[in-house]
């Protein structure tokens, strides 16, 4: 099956029967724990070296790394049917709280239901305006020669973003605040993951896990002071947060308090610290790639002509969408996904003993040279088609899933692509972002995020 190449389409790959190889060789008590959390990216690359199906161990429990695409597809696809959403820790649920992302079963499909109707691309065309405003904004306040920090400035730009989308004010009470609690917070949900934490019963305390509440407990008191002011306004509002105060599910019944909670800011994280992280990326790439970027300012120039970047103009801007995705390719910001086997599972035709913790890596799978020529190359042009409607490249389906798949696929895809693309042809038109440096490290915590500052040079277009 031949589909263009796209974050819901590709061709399938021919994948073997499992053969399921070994592992590196563990520890007691930790097997392969301490070896994934040094590098957990460069430890999915080795796994994905040694074959498509690699028995490994998280401590002490049975665990199955999958590298190729249709083993992905079978995990993503049969979730909540043969494979169970793993508990990914106290860290993990302290600040997601039990919202569409970590929600199982009836309670995950209830929820689903009433978060879905906000992302969907009607509402997403009416979220499109803000995003290019606030882009147009900060575009105004640069000068060409400035010195900017790139990673500081596209944070507190979509952070405006999801605070006006999401919330439908200009500003929260205190930003800055909530800024600096979610930023604790991803990094301390990192070191928990890929550390000891990863073991521990939730019961023991330690200084990452006080950390996680301490930043938790600034970003409940924000959300709690919104959700307050629109509970008490007798206006109808266009934002998100509006649209999950007024959703009834199939019996009537509201989302609870709590469930605004979570549901927010999950919201608030995937339209703000992944979208952000993206943008860094990219900028990365074209400083280091300028044969691609005068390619992106050549299709800005002849799109846009003299007008800012609307939601019309989206599907016309091909070439600044390959940018996108050819980033989320090489810095996929979620940069894993678990399931856990139930009874009967299977994966390429084997018995998967349940239990077992599968595993599959976007950082590993996007950067196999079967799938993609150059693998490690920054080429968007593999994202187009040509004139007779073929792609560029033939990429299979799962060989690129940087927001999931399957019934679990992240519900905020089309605004975070809608976000990166308006906000990249915003600022790229006018304007090149040389950086200071190359030697930036990705670090794979809640996402993936540069390991520094990453300053670069404004210089204006023309």
């Amino acid at each position: 099956m031949t589909r263009q190449a796209g974050p819901d389409a590709g061709t399938r790959a021919t994948q073997p029967t499992a053969t399921i190889a070994d592992g590196p060789r563990g520890v007691p008590l930790l097997g392969n724990l301490p070896a994934f959390g040094k590098d957990p990216l460069a430890f999915f690359e080795q796994l994905r070296e040694r074959g498509d199906f690699v028995r490994w161990r998280f401590g002490r429990g049975p665990a199955l790394f999958i590298a190729h695409p249709d083993a992905i597809g079978e995990l993503l696809t049969e979730v909540e049917r043969t494979f169970d959403q793993p508990d990914l820790g106290i860290a993990f649920r302290t600040l997601l709280g039990n919202g569409v992302v970590v929600a199982k079963g009836a309670d995950w499909r209830r929820k689903r239901s009433l978060v879905q109707p906000s992302v969907r691309p009607k509402q997403v065309r009416s979220y499109a305006a803000t995003m290019a405003e606030c882009a147009v904004s900060l575009a105004d306040r640069w000068a060409d020669g400035q010195r900017i920090d790139i990673k500081k400035e596209m944070a507190a730009l979509t952070q405006l973003i999801a605070v006006r989308t999401i919330f439908g004010v200009d500003t929260a009470a205190d930003a800055e605040s909530i800024g600096r609690a979610m930023d604790i917070a991803q990094k301390e949900i990192g070191a928990e993951f890929s550390g000891i934490g990863a073991v521990l019963p939730d019961w023991v305390p330690t200084p990452g896990r006080a950390r996680i509440k301490r930043a938790t407990a600034v970003i409940d008191a924000e959300v709690s002071r919104v959700v307050s002011r629109h509970r008490d306004g007798d206006t109808e509002r266009p934002d998100l947060l509006s649209r999950l105060l007024a959703a009834r599910d199939e019996t009537g019944a509201r989302l609870s308090d709590r469930e605004i909670r979570d549901e927010t800011v999950t919201l608030y994280i995937g339209g703000h610290e992944t979208t952000s992280s993206t943008l860094v990326w990219a900028w990365h790439l074209l400083s280091r790639n300028p044969r691609v970027r005068e390619a992106l300012t050549e299709e800005l120039d002849r799109v846009l002509a003299d007008h800012e970047p609307g939601y019309d103009d989206y599907a016309a801007l091909t070439y600044t969408q390959a940018v996108v995705k050819e980033t989320l390719r090489l810095y996929p910001t979620i940069w894993l996904i678990t399931g856990i086997a139930k009874e009967g599972a299977t994966l390429g035709g084997a018995p998967v003993p349940a239990g077992t913790r599968v595993w599959s890596s976007q950082w590993a799978t996007h950067r196999d040279p079967r799938w993609y020529g150059d693998a490690e190359t920054f080429r968007p042009e593999r994202w187009l088609t040509g004139e007779d409607g073929e792609p560029a490249e033939q990429i299979p389906e799962y060989a690129w899933f940087p927001f999931g798949g399957g019934p679990r696929v992240c519900l905020g895809t089309r605004f975070a692509l809608v976000e990166a693309v308006l906000v990249l042809a915003v600022l790229a038109r006018r304007y090149h972002l040389d950086l200071a440096t190359d030697d930036i490290r990705p670090v794979p915590s809640l996402t993936l995020q540069p390991d520094r500052d990453v300053h670069a040079t404004v210089r204006a277009r023309g």
